[in-house]
C-alpha cells in the first residue's frame, strides 16, 4: 500500500480567509509596552535574545502572567490585551508585526486558532532561515524594507501556520477547522469544499472525497471538527458571504457564488446562522 501524496492544506485556506501582515518594530523594548484589544487585529512577536515579563488582560485559557528568557514567538490570532514588561537598562530585543484577518473576527480560520499561542523558535522546522533573512532585514533600513519585512513576515507567518497544522494538540487547537485539516482523511473533504464551496457538497460528495463511508465520514467529523458536516458548509458560507458584503458584492451574486438557488435562500441562511438579515447585519457591522 503506497503513501498517500502530500497535500496542500493551506494555501486555499489563505486565499479564501486572508490575512495581511504589517511589520511594526524590531529592537529592544524598553519599559512597559501595550498592545490594546482592536477588532481583527493579531499581533506576530519574535523575542530575539533577552529575558521579559508578559502580562494578558480579560482572556479566559490564557496564562495571566508569563516570563521569558530564551528566543521565543508570540502568536495572538485573535484581538487580545497584552503588555511587555522589560528593564529600562537591558532591555528585550524584538521584532514585531500586526495582523490584520480578512472579516475581522469573522474569521473562521482565526476563530479556530487560540487567542494566544507561544513556542520556542527551535520547536517549529524551518523557521530558522526565515527569521534569517527577517532579521537581515530588520536590522539596518534600506530602500524598500518595510515591504520586504512584510513579505518577510508572512514567510514566518505560514511556517507558523504549517507546524500548526502538523501539531494542533501541541498548540492546545480546539476542534475546529485547524484539527479538521490536520485529521488524513476529513482534510480531504475540507480542502475540496475550500475550493469549491458553492458546489452542492452532500454527505455523500464529502464521504468520497474523504475516502469513508457517509456513517464513519459523519461521525469522525463530528469529533473531530465539533460541527456536522452540514453545519460546517453553512458556517463556511456565510462566512464568504460575510467578508462578500464587507466588500460591496450585490447578495445576487453571492447567492449564486455560494451555491443558494436564489438571494432569500441565502438571506435565510444567513439570519439562521448570525440572528440578523444581511441587510441589517452590514449596518450593524458598519457602526462598529
Amino acid at each position: 500500500m503506497t503513501d498517500q501524496p502530500p497535500i496542500d492544506r493551506l494555501s486555499v485556506l489563505l486565499k479564501r480567509f486572508g490575512v495581511r501582515v504589517s511589520f511594526f518594530h524590531s529592537g529592544p523594548l524598553c519599559g512597559l509596552q501595550k498592545y490594546e484589544r482592536s477588532v481583527g487585529r493579531g499581533f506576530l512577536h519574535v523575542l530575539r535574545r533577552g529575558r521579559m515579563e508578559v502580562t494578558h488582560h480579560g482572556a479566559g485559557g490564557c496564562p495571566e502572567k508569563l516570563v521569558l528568557d530564551e528566543p521565543t514567538l508570540l502568536f495572538y490570532p485573535r484581538p487580545l490585551t497584552h503588555h511587555f514588561h522589560n528593564p529600562p537598562e537591558d532591555g528585550s530585543d524584538f521584532t514585531c508585526a500586526a495582523l490584520e484577518f480578512e472579516g475581522g473576527d469573522d474569521n473562521p480560520f482565526a476563530r479556530s486558532l487560540p487567542p494566544f499561542i507561544r513556542l520556542r523558535l527551535a520547536e517549529v522546522d524551518g523557521l530558522e532561515p526565515a527569521l534569517a533573512l527577517l532579521f537581515a532585514e530588520t536590522d539596518r533600513v534600506r530602500c524598500g524594507q518595510r515591504i520586504l519585512a512584510d513579505r518577510l513576515f508572512e514567510v514566518v507567518l505560514i511556517q507558523l501556520l504549517r507546524w500548526l497544522l502538523d501539531h494542533p494538540e501541541e498548540a492546545g487547537i480546539q476542534p475546529g477547522m485547524i484539527t479538521g485539516l490536520s485529521h488524513p482523511r476529513i482534510s480531504l473533504a475540507l480542502i475540496a469544499l475550500h475550493e469549491a464551496p458553492g458546489d452542492a457538497w452532500t454527505l455523500e460528495r464529502m464521504a468520497q472525497c474523504a475516502g469513508m463511508s457517509r456513517t464513519s465520514f459523519a461521525t469522525v467529523f463530528k469529533q473531530v471538527v465539533g460541527q456536522t458536516p452540514a453545519d460546517y458548509v453553512v458556517s463556511c458560507r456565510i462566512a464568504l458571504a460575510q467578508m462578500g458584503l464587507r466588500e460591496g458584492r450585490p447578495i445576487k451574486m453571492l447567492a449564486e457564488q455560494l451555491g443558494y438557488a436564489n438571494p432569500p435562500a441565502l438571506s435565510r441562511a444567513f439570519a439562521a446562522k448570525v440572528g440578523l438579515s444581511p441587510r441589517e447585519w452590514l449596518n450593524r457591522d458598519r457602526h462598529y
